[in-house]
């Protein structure tokens, strides 16, 4: 049979979505890749310690073909898992594209099931020579919801680590509001050693501070990216923990910094020497990563 292999990058939030249900989110340089393998006989089986939701993905796209295909699923990923890093962003999406990827090597033109945004059923049959990219997207979401890894649908993650660059989403509408490439900076990440799962995020916690966050979502909405990231790093680190660590960041030279998604990682973006932000993190455990921001799409690779 055949496969094929997809890559997507990971994200940082801009503004947490969690409590009001609009949030923001950009790309950085850290990368997830899927390969999947389509096999005669049906049954998806992932390599990976977390399978639910790439199998969960894979599933959701051979649902829409009338093939009776199984597939096996690798992931290769240097995202930080549970941290606030949009890795199941990441990998949800690598692994639709890869699917996708796969059925077009084995069938040409792809021929699949039209979904109804609203109800996200199957509807008529239509013959569709490129997948679009809000299919892969909606996939991605409904598929990350179906395996309990997002509260919201993490449309603004999907979408910046689809993208990259900025993505402004309203994720109980399933909307992106505005999007684009972000300036060339270095992006650095603070990674405690300790993780934490969606499922466990104080929610009541955030939605106190839903009056503040949706004023930071309303500067994102406008184009006020940096004051929005660490305005939202500072409302959520006093939610959630550790606001002196984006301080630090920002006396360091960041042009913005703050917690990233539920946490724990705190993400700070530089136009300058990332050095001055990572002397400025020394001690404080866990470890360091340096990357870029990232403005590249999600695709297919050889």
């Amino acid at each position: 049979m055949v496969s094929a292999t997809a890559l997507c990058h990971g994200a940082a939030t801009i503004v947490n979505a969690i409590a009001t249900g609009r949030g923001a989110a950009f790309g950085i340089g850290l990368e997830a890749k899927v390969s999947v393998e389509l096999k005669e006989g049906g049954g998806v089986l992932a390599d990976t310690k977390e399978p639910d939701l790439v199998e969960t993905c894979v599933k959701n796209v051979l649902k829409l073909f009338p093939y009776k295909y199984g597939a096996v699923i690798t992931v290769e990923s240097n995202i930080p898992v549970a941290r606030g890093l949009k890795s199941s962003s990441a990998v949800a999406n690598a692994a639709v594209l890869a699917t996708f990827g796969a059925l077009a090597k084995k069938h040409g033109t792809i021929r699949m099931m039209r979904i109804d945004k609203e109800t996200h059923k199957q509807q008529v049959f239509v013959g569709n020579d490129e997948v679009k990219d809000e299919t892969i997207l909606d996939i991605g979401v409904r598929s990350a919801k179906e395996a309990g890894v997002t509260i919201t649908g993490a449309l603004d993650d999907a979408a910046a680590c689809y993208f990259g660059g900025f993505a402004v989403t309203d994720n109980q509408k399933n909307r992106i509001l505005r999007r684009g490439e972000m300036e060339k900076m270095s992006a650095v990440v603070w990674v405690p050693d300790e993780k934490s799962y969606t499922k466990d995020v104080d929610v009541e916690a955030l939605k106190a501070f839903g009056r503040e966050l949706d004023a930071a979502w309303n500067l994102a909405l406008q184009g006020d990216l940096y004051t929005a990231m660490t305005l939202n790093g500072q409302v959520c680190s006093a939610a959630l923990g550790r606001p002196d660590v984006a301080a630090k960041a920002m006396k360091a030279g960041a042009v913005a910094a703050g917690l990233s998604g539920k946490g724990p990682a705190v993400v700070a973006i530089t136009k300058g020497d990332a050095d001055q932000i990572l002397n400025a993190w020394q001690g404080l455990g866990g470890s360091l990563m340096e990357t870029k921001v990232n403005n590249e799409k999600a695709k297919v690779i050889l």
